[in-house]
């Protein structure tokens, strides 16, 4: 799902949809804690503790990832993959913000 922005930012779970970003994800869920595992096949793997029972870990996930951005939860929308693991989610913020805060959570990838 790479966009043309995913060069500029060196982030291929990355892409720029106007003044938004879509984020590719590929979601682990009943883990132990919440937190980022790295890149799997162009998707920022994140370890999910929530269950997969009744959109639970979707929501689990939007409230995460909006905490983590410093953004409000409904700056963020599941456009993609609800019933499975590989999700696309967009985010009402510049690619430059996200991908600020993927350099924080791990090295860029190259």
């Amino acid at each position: 799902m790479a966009g043309p922005d995913a060069d500029a930012t060196g982030w291929p779970c990355l892409a720029a949809h106007g003044d938004r970003t879509r984020l590719a994800l590929s979601v682990v869920p009943n883990a132990r804690q919440t937190m980022v595992d790295g890149l799997h096949d162009g998707a920022l793997r994140v370890r999910l503790a929530a269950p997969p029972v009744d959109g639970r870990a979707n929501d689990a996930l939007l409230r995460w990832l909006a905490g983590e951005l410093g953004l409000p939860r409904r700056a963020l929308a599941l456009v993609r993959g609800a019933g499975a693991r590989r999700k696309a989610v967009e985010i009402e913020a510049p690619v430059a913000q996200v991908a600020a805060w993927l350099a924080r959570q791990m090295p860029v990838p190259g």
